[in-house]
């Protein structure tokens, strides 16, 4: 039944309409021949591994277009919708109309729901295949290699299923595939999948072999291989009992019997009829098997009648059935008469008329045609032609958003200066396998007060972006880098946008760390195998869907899931036994969703101002696509996403970076101090307070405001650095607004009277003190025995250790020494900071070729089409390649008089050096252009049409159409030269 919007549907598909008086396109190539440039474009940007190297013509373009693993990459980039209409054509004859492709995803129009989906069954319709009354219609499997049914039970064959799961789809879901389904082939065509006008669209040979259904290989469709495929090893004297059987009339050949078959089943109204005579079981079985798998197993009594009635040897096959689909098992060893001789009589009858066909020794099969009847024409189960709804918004005040998404920000930096302050005087080890230790990562995540899994990610946000890196040193280690430093004198706003920008492009993916590799080893943080190519794409469409909902709303993950599984869905397939929401890109968008918390990009679920700066230009919405005017532009989901070019991505950071100044908060030039030896920072402190701060006390607590704590150790470091007491007091009465109290400023007098009181050097190592009495307090200390300390003179003592342990030691013990030079100096010892050679942050792994900018598009298209150019022109041969194409037989004339297409003989031309050299003086001197083959220095061969203007030297100068500019060839690599015929250029 065709209506008006089906027609106006058929109207606007212009871009793929071909009427068949006005020739239609024979191949692939033909057909891209025929499309503008900017259609060439389109497909190059969707399929950008096929510009790699570029193309010499377009019949080279349309078989890299057919390759395997080309197709295998377009077809995971296909949305829901427009898979399922590539799996329609799978199944479909080939070619199929445009009109039978639609009838495959909505089903038959005439074909009522099934019983329990509220309608009734018209006469013609297919039967009920629900049991009859009184009957169990899914009795348990019983256990055994045959499980039994009890007599009058319908036999349990593949998954049982509901009537009301069964019914059509209704007349909403029919309008949007009607709506849809002209911009999924569009989607198609544009990606050189499917070919051909509608009335004979055809999908690409390696497309259909993926799709198909196949014995190793389920199709998603659920349907098995057509009657003619199901019956191509059975013999024609089984061939004429099946169709007399059905009703047929007999056959002279196997051919015909098949093909009168199929035309059986494919008949409503017959098939209907067929099935009205079946017996309940049997229509129960056909109805647990139409959905799929297809393929049932029967018991080993069962399959040896069922084999030798129907002319099938007992070849080895296994015994589970088709590899990958779930076996259901069609015994029924409950009926008493023929449990042991043969199948029940309800399989009998299936089997007889060929509505199952013998799939191996214990396997059958529905055929594809009886499925669909079945299934009231339809290819699916269900169809989904709209992408899931981004649903339930939460709405919330874009100020509140901002505020959450600006104090996470501040965390974020505050937390990756914690981590590389505490690496920066001694860093963790590197692992000999590359990485981070589990060891190392809990003692960080220790430090910063976060989990394992958290840790690993600031960790790898630093490594991202350049503020971390190895050392390369023999006892290798991580530590900042000399980029940290730098970092630290930029305003919060831009070492944030550093960081965020460096996330949204890092290949490298945290979530994976503590999991394994195919091997089984542990995935460390920094360590190898953390490079996923699909995580930046995946952050970006995240954020591209929270952008595309209104200011300051969120939508549960659970609902971006959906669409993300919408948009992919082979690219998140996490196999047969991956649970829901647990396949790889899943995992990818719920990393990206958290991290974005995390970083402070979004803000209670929903994107902040600066996330959609960052993100630039939010996606447009997805066009509208009805049947009366179906896009011919991609949606932002079907091209691939490319990658922000390092321009884009600093204008995207500095415009984030402007809209978060004001939500930071102003850094202060003060604190508060306590009588109880701690100072409180009521907010971020400014750079040299912080530093300065950072040594003379510990800090104690973190969060809104920060409490340092001053004790005898951090005080003894301040002087350690050079300071003196005075310098101390100063300081804090400078930067405290409130008095200093007095145990700190007798905490700082006292630590500072005993601090250089002992001075220790390197002899081995010496302690040296003006007070005697002191240094015979520490050689009668039983804790110095270690050291063993021997006196040399009243004030000097010698040590058997390092003066670096003797310091340490020393100061466990209690007391202040300081450090001293050779010439007797205090050393002044610095709290800062190993850092590594200058490292550059690592490079993304990308996941295929970049998608190409608009002037390589550009210079392609052009490429191809003078390639293109110079491979069909119509030449006239030369007189070895006429005599090539005429045969050796053929006479003088008939080789040099008629012109050629340069694909006639597929190959360059050939002609001699003097046949050559004349050509092209002649070609120069007229003017003309002609058609050479020419190999480069590599041995690479190319066809191509020059205007010669110029030949001396052994050189040829002239315009080269192929490549647009002018150019000049060796003539020693020229291999033939032909003229060109008048109407060619």
């Amino acid at each position: 039944m065709t209506t008006s919007r089906d027609r106006a549907a058929r109207r606007t598909r212009g871009a793929g309409q071909r009427d068949g008086a006005r020739g239609a396109p024979r191949t692939l190539a033909e057909e891209l021949r025929g499309r503008p440039d900017s259609a060439l474009e389109l497909l190059l940007r969707a399929r950008p591994d096929l510009l790699n190297p570029v193309p010499n013509d377009l019949t080279q373009l349309a078989t890299r277009a057919g390759t395997r693993a080309s197709v295998v990459r377009a077809v995971e980039r296909l949305d829901r919708f427009a898979l399922q209409v590539a799996e329609a054509l799978a199944v479909a004859p080939d070619p199929c109309p445009y009109e039978t492709l639609r009838d495959l995803l909505t089903g038959d129009p005439d074909t009522p729901p099934e019983p329990g989906a509220g309608a009734n069954a018209a006469s013609h319709a297919p039967p009920a295949l629900s049991p009859g009354a009184g009957e169990h219609p899914d009795p348990p499997s019983q256990p055994g290699p045959g499980p039994s049914e009890n007599p009058g039970t319908a036999p349990s064959v593949g998954p049982s299923e509901g009537a009301a799961d069964n019914a059509t789809p209704t007349n909403t879901i029919a309008d949007d595939i009607r709506a849809a389904l002209p911009h999924a082939v569009a989607t198609l065509r544009r990606q050189a999948l499917v070919w051909g006008g509608d009335d004979r669209l055809r999908l690409i040979r390696t497309a259909r072999e993926l799709l198909a259904p196949a014995a190793n290989r389920p199709s998603p469709t659920g349907l098995g291989p057509t009657v003619a495929e199901a019956t191509a090893g059975m013999s024609p004297g089984r061939l004429q009992e099946v169709i007399a059987a059905a009703g047929l009339p007999a056959t002279h050949d196997p051919v015909t019997a098949v093909a009168a078959l199929t035309s059986l089943f494919s008949d409503r109204t017959r098939m209907a009829a067929l099935l009205d005579q079946a017996p309940p079981q049997a229509r129960a079985v056909l109805r647990k098997l139409m959905w799929g798998p297809p393929y049932g197993s029967v018991s080993a009594a069962t399959a040896e009648t069922a084999a030798a009635e129907n002319g099938v040897g007992q070849a080895p096959s296994p015994a589970s059935g088709p590899a990958g689909a779930p076996q259901a098992h069609a015994d029924a060893q409950g009926e008493p008469a023929h449990a042991a001789s043969g199948p029940a009589p309800h399989l009998r009858w299936l089997l007889a008329r060929g509505l199952l066909l013998p799939a191996g020794p214990r396997n059958v099969v529905l055929p594809r045609e009886v499925a669909l009847h079945l299934r009231g024409g339809r290819a699916h189960r269900g169809v989904e032609p709209v992408p899931p709804p981004l649903a339930p918004l939460a709405e919330r005040r874009p100020q509140v958003v901002d505020s959450a998404a600006a104090g996470q920000a501040y965390t974020a930096l505050a937390t990756v200066e914690e981590l590389l302050t505490e690496w920066q005087s001694g860093g963790p080890a590197v692992l000999r396998a590359g990485g981070l230790s589990v060891r190392d990562l809990k003692r960080a995540a220790g430090a910063l007060d976060v989990t394992e899994s958290m840790a690993a990610f600031w960790i790898e946000l630093a490594y991202a972006a350049g503020l971390l890196a190895s050392d390369g040193e023999a006892d290798e280690r991580f530590a900042p880098t000399p980029a940290y430093d730098e970092w630290l004198r930029l305003p919060a706003e831009q070492r944030w946008a550093r960081l965020a920008t460096a996330w949204l492009v890092a290949t490298r993916t945290p979530g994976l760390v503590g999991g394994r590799d195919a091997k089984g080893r542990t995935l460390a943080a920094l360590g190898p195998d953390l490079d996923r190519g699909a995580a930046p794409e995946v952050r970006r469409r995240v954020l591209g869907l929270l952008a595309s909902l209104p200011v300051g709303a969120a939508v549960p993950a659970d609902a971006l899931l959906a669409r993300l599984a919408w948009e992919r869905p082979l690219r998140g397939a996490g196999g047969a036994d991956a649970p829901p929401g647990d396949d790889p890109r899943s995992r990818l968008a719920r990393w990206a969703l958290a991290e974005a918390e995390e970083l402070g990009v979004t803000g209670r679920g929903a994107l902040a101002a600066h996330g959609r700066a960052l993100v630039g230009p939010s996606a447009p919405p997805e066009p509208t696509r009805t049947a009366d005017a179906p896009t011919e532009q991609p949606g932002p989901a079907e091209q691939p996403i490319p990658t922000p070019t390092p321009a884009e991505l600093a204008a995207s950071g500095a415009a984030a970076a402007r809209l978060l100044a004001p939500l930071l908060p102003q850094p202060l030039d003060h604190v508060l101090l306590q009588a109880d030896l701690t100072a409180v920072a009521p907010g971020p402190l400014e750079r040299h307070l912080s530093d300065v701060l950072g040594v003379l006390a510990d800090v104690e607590s973190k969060g809104g405001a920060t409490v340092y704590r001053f004790t005898p150790t951090s005080v003894r470091r301040a002087l350690d650095t050079g300071r003196t007491a005075a310098d101390l007091h100063a300081f804090l009465a400078e930067h405290s607004r409130t008095p200093v109290p007095q145990p700190l400023a007798y905490l700082i007098d006292d630590v500072a009277r005993r601090h250089g009181q002992l001075r220790v050097g390197a002899a081995s190592a010496y302690v040296r003190c003006d007070d005697d009495a002191l240094l015979a307090e520490i050689l009668a200390d039983r804790r110095s025995s270690g050291l063993r300390l021997r006196r040399l003179a009243p004030t000097v003592l010698a040590a058997q250790a390092d003066p670096a342990m003797l310091l340490e030691r020393l100061r466990e013990m209690g007391y202040a020494p300081a450090a001293e030079s050779a010439e007797g100096d205090v050393l002044v010892t610095r709290a800062d900071a190993y850092r590594t050679p200058p490292r550059s942050a690592p490079a993304p792994v990308p996941d295929g070729p970049p998608v190409p900018d608009e002037t390589l598009l550009h210079a392609a298209v052009r490429a191809i089409r003078a390639g293109d150019l110079a491979a069909t022109a119509a030449h006239k041969p030369t007189a070895t390649s006429g005599d090539d194409e005429a045969g050796p037989d053929a006479a003088p004339s008939q080789a040099t008089d008629r012109p050629a297409p340069a694909t006639t003989a597929g190959r360059l031309p050939r002609t001699t050096s003097a046949e050559t050299l004349a050509t092209m003086q002649a070609a120069a001197l007229t003017g003309s252009a002609v058609w050479i083959g020419y190999v480069n220095a590599d041995g690479a061969a190319s066809q191509r049409v020059i205007a010669p203007v110029r030949v001396e030297g052994g050189f040829v100068t002239g315009y080269d159409h192929t490549a647009d500019e002018v150019r000049t060839y060796p003539l020693h690599r020229i291999t033939g030269v032909a003229e060109l015929a008048e109407d060619s250029l």
